[in-house]
């Protein structure tokens, strides 16, 4: 039998056989540790039935154990080099697009290859360098997503996780908790990966949980990274910032029961929603953000 993609030998093979190895403007980093990525693909793959998408599969290490799980597998490649691999070393339903994911309508994407009902999961061992970029891709998508399961760096992975009581706790807590249900799955070490990064990764899971349905969720998440946009500073003079009026910040900020003394870093997800729920009282809000603010005045209610 032969061996799975994610051992050091088969890659190697595939590597020597294709004359193919990483590149770094591409992030890549083989991970040659099959329990590994067998795991991803379990928590990633629920029902057969779902439709899966891969992002930067490589040469098919977590790939290979998606097809195994799932009836349809879709992988997103930036590496021109790839896809031909791919398709003759995998075995299962496959398709393979030559595209860039941060280039891509996630949208249209879904509608494309989504039978009706059907329930769409993501799955990625994501480049370092452009973690956070993609996964936001995936976040503001309108088609319905059930979960996202992804290998990142472990840095990063402790921001997603963090509350109001951790050190790591930024926008990136706060955006992400309001879509999702984050759950860890393990720490994964850099010595399953060829070539060895210097870093530690992680698997998380995001489940979306429609909990919260804000409008203008646009502006919120923007109110939000304003808010941390200076860790040091308080939430007033970041507020003040943003909308171009300490006094009238510090006015939403009482209006909301949040001491204009205190730093972002210190409210929860429930806290920016009621903060937010002030700041639309503020003329200007109902178009999004202008130029000059927010507005000056309140409303009425």
């Amino acid at each position: 039998m032969m061996q799975p993609i994610a051992t050091i030998k088969r890659t190697k093979e595939i590597q020597d056989k294709y004359q193919i190895f990483t590149k770094k403007n591409y992030g890549q980093n083989f991970i040659i540790e099959p329990k590994i990525v067998e795991k991803i693909a379990d928590y990633a793959i629920q029902d057969p039935d779902e439709l899966v998408f891969e992002i930067g599969p490589g040469i098919g290490a977590l790939t290979e154990f998606l097809c195994q799980k799932a009836k349809r597998v879709i992988a997103l490649e930036i590496d021109s080099r790839l896809p031909s691999i791919l398709q003759a070393e995998v075995k299962g339903d496959l398709t393979v697009l030559l595209q860039d994911v941060l280039e891509t309508d996630i949208d249209q994407l879904i509608r494309s290859y989504r039978k009706p009902n059907q329930k769409v999961v993501f799955a990625s061992n994501l480049p370092y360098y452009i973690t956070t970029p993609i996964l936001f891709r995936l976040f503001e998508a309108k088609e319905p997503i059930e979960r996202i399961t992804v290998m990142m760096q472990k840095e990063v992975g402790q921001r997603f996780l963090a509350d109001s009581k951790d050190k790591e706790y930024n926008a990136l807590s706060v955006i992400t908790q309001y879509r999702c249900d984050i759950k860890k799955v393990m720490d994964v070490s850099r010595h399953v990966f060829w070539p060895k990064p210097n870093v530690d990764s992680m698997v998380l899971s995001f489940s979306f949980h429609h909990r919260y349905a804000l409008e203008q969720e646009e502006l919120f998440f923007e109110m939000v990274k304003a808010c941390f946009q200076q860790r040091r500073k308080t939430i007033a003079n970041n507020m003040g910032k943003w909308i171009k009026d300490k006094m009238q910040a510090e006015q939403i900020l009482k209006a909301a029961g949040i001491d204009p003394e205190t730093r972002a870093q210190q409210l929860g997800l429930e806290e920016f929603i009621k903060l937010f729920d002030e700041v639309k009282f503020y003329e200007g809000a109902s178009t999004g953000k202008s130029e000059s603010g927010i507005g000056c005045h309140r409303e009425t209610k």
